[in-house]
């Protein structure tokens, strides 16, 4: 009997040690600490968009270059200095017209003025410049055979010939003809149904990384000769990192009393189609010679251009596309043979 007893005793124990585990209080949890200072807020702000303003390669606010391009045929007789408008360009061609005159075809896009002129006729190779660009053109009138041909592009034409809605007028500050002004931004205002033109050029994000400034040559003076009538030329002004424009020896001032100035300055020789008789055509299809000038350097190029509607494109001696600096731009179109280009 007493073995029987120390084997339940022995049988029992675990049983009641194994209850006593389970029945074993849990522990109790402790509070989660509650915050004191102010919820954390992040002031983090999305950059805006941004685009390219096409024609002079700025970084500008998205949406705000919706609209056309306007190119119009400017008058550069002495009679039409100081013109209006000029220091607002984007893009500026000068080209030789009879005579031994030049006059320009400019481009304005980025900054339109309210008023600028004095506008003149149309030319024989303007269609060809301005066709890529596509929005406006406006002029004074021209042979019959140059309007024809103008108003074969798909360029919106206004013309002072048959203007009917006051959107040019004549200046007392001039005579006629070298007295007819366009109210610009209206003209553009009234063409919103036109888009805005394709990028023209290659940019670089600034002057020290344009293509000429990185690998050209150290230049302080560009001077053109179109004939012994024309002969700008551009200062290298360090100060303000922009050429300075001269014609004839004297500073091309604007309409304030301002010297003119480009970012870069572009020559391309080019050939004189003498279809039109004492009328010089520009001929801007195929290629040729050209030099780029930016940030007080240059470099040689080659100017290519496939037809009318197409950009002009320029490479570098390795075939590399160039790049201009943000600004804007003229471009010397000099006569070969008759014109020549100096570097200095």
């Amino acid at each position: 009997m007493r073995r029987k007893s120390v084997l339940a005793t022995t049988l029992v124990l675990p049983v009641i040690l194994l209850a006593a585990g389970c029945t074993s209080a849990a522990p109790e949890k402790s509070a989660s600490p509650t915050p004191t200072g102010p919820a954390y807020v992040s002031t983090y702000e999305a950059p805006a968009a941004t685009q390219l303003a096409p024609l002079r390669g700025n970084t500008v606010p998205a949406g705000t270059m919706d609209h056309p391009s306007l190119a119009a045929k400017i008058d550069n007789h002495e009679g039409a200095r100081p013109q209006v408008g000029l220091d607002r360009t984007d893009i500026v061609f000068e080209e030789l017209v009879e005579g031994g005159l030049t006059r320009y075809v400019a481009v304005w896009q980025y900054d339109i003025p309210s008023e600028i002129g004095p506008v003149r006729s149309i030319r024989p190779m303007d269609p060809d410049i301005i066709s890529p660009f596509g929005g406006l053109v406006a002029y004074s009138g021209g042979q019959e055979v140059f309007v024809n041909m103008m108003m074969n592009t798909p360029v919106r034409n206004l013309v002072f010939d048959y203007d009917t809605s006051g959107i040019f007028y004549r200046y007392d500050a001039h005579e006629a003809p070298h007295n007819v002004i366009l109210h610009a931004s209206d003209a553009v205002k009234q063409a919103a149904d036109l888009g805005a033109p394709q990028q023209q050029y290659a940019y670089s994000t600034d002057i020290a990384t344009s293509t000429a400034a990185l690998d050209g040559a150290p230049t302080a003076n560009i001077a053109v000769v179109f004939s012994p009538e024309r002969f700008p030329n551009y200062t290298w002004d360090e100060a303000n990192k922009v050429w300075l424009r001269n014609q004839e020896g004297a500073p091309d001032l604007d309409d304030k009393g301002k010297q003119l100035q480009a970012t870069n300055v572009v020559t391309m020789r080019v050939d004189i189609d003498g279809t039109y008789g004492e009328v010089p055509k520009t001929v801007l299809t195929g290629s040729g010679a050209a030099t780029v000038s930016t940030g007080g350097k240059t470099i040689n190029a080659t100017w290519s251009k496939a037809n009318a509607g197409s950009p002009i494109r320029f490479v570098d001696g390795n075939g590399v596309v160039v790049r201009l600096a943000p600004g804007n731009t003229w471009i010397e179109l000099v006569p070969n043979g008759q014109g020549s280009v100096t570097l200095q």
